[in-house]
């Protein structure tokens, strides 16, 4: 997303109208997370200064009559603990989990990754929390890709060939990252939810980086589905890659047409260059 993210993180982006790190914590308080734990680098203190209280621009909206504007998080989201961690250098999201584990501690715990926006009536993150009630393991959210691709996703080898439509799950048994498709053991990528299980520590610190010091999370996914059980769930719901330059568009126009004070103008707007009918 260069150079828009040479200064700003990626992660606050706007999306019609919200930072994608906003779109994250907004889908973690509507599936019943009361902590959210944020792996920044030292120069993204933008996304501390978002989420951090604002008094002056509080008074200066409610002066002016804005009171739909005081509230960052959605009004059916009930409140939530953000907390910070830093790591010092971008060494794959692995390492960045190692970062928050001091905080995590010995229990299962839930992974969004804010460049992919999920929307849908039942938040893909509460749809693996179900699943992960019900089976003795991690599960992470899949879903089938166009074969063009598949060379842009974490792509996993399924237990069986056929996956229900009904987000139930079911078991991985390999991982591969951005495969062509002649590699490639299934359709069925990664789309940046998670729920783990301690044991992925292990799995971790037994995952080799890459060239350049990286430590991937498939790599070490592919580990843990070979010493503990992880599943896969094909969720209900839209996706929007907005780390992608189309999918960040799509994202923002598909969004704002959901809002109903940008419509009908936006409507109107894209009627005139004649990418719809009036």
């Amino acid at each position: 997303m260069l150079p828009a993210t040479r200064a700003v993180p990626k992660e606050m982006l706007p999306v019609a109208g919200k930072p994608l790190i906003q779109h994250a914590v907004e889908e973690a308080a509507t599936s019943g997370i009361d902590t959210v734990i944020v792996v920044i680098r030292g120069n993204k203190s933008l996304i501390q200064d978002h989420f951090a209280p604002d008094h002056e621009l509080k008074s200066h909206l409610y002066e002016r009559g804005s009171n739909n504007s005081l509230e960052f998080l959605r009004p059916d989201s009930k409140p939530i603990n953000i907390k910070y961690v830093h790591q010092e250098s971008p060494l794959g999201l692995a390492h960045a989990l190692s970062c928050a584990r001091p905080l995590v501690g010995d229990e299962p715990f839930v992974v969004l990754l804010p460049d992919v926006i999920m929307l849908g009536d039942d938040p893909v993150t509460s749809q693996l929390i179900r699943a992960h009630a019900e089976v003795d393991g991690s599960v992470i959210a899949i879903r089938e890709v166009e074969p063009q691709d598949v060379k842009r996703f974490g792509i996993v080898q399924l237990e069986r060939s056929t996956v229900s439509s009904h987000k139930e799950p079911v078991r991985i048994t390999g991982l591969v990252e951005k495969p062509s498709l002649e590699r490639a053991p299934s359709r069925f990528g990664i789309f940046g939810r998670y729920v783990l299980e301690p044991s992925v520590w292990t799995a971790i610190a037994q995952t080799r980086a890459h060239l350049g010091g990286e430590v991937q999370l498939t790599d070490a996914l592919n580990i843990l589905c070979q010493q503990a059980s992880l599943f896969g769930v094909s969720f209900d719901g839209r996706h929007y890659d907005a780390g992608d330059h189309i999918g960040y568009l799509q994202a923002n126009i598909e969004l704002s047409l959901e809002d109903p004070n940008l419509r009908e103008p936006l409507l109107h707007y894209l009627a005139g260059l004649g990418c719809v009918n009036s």
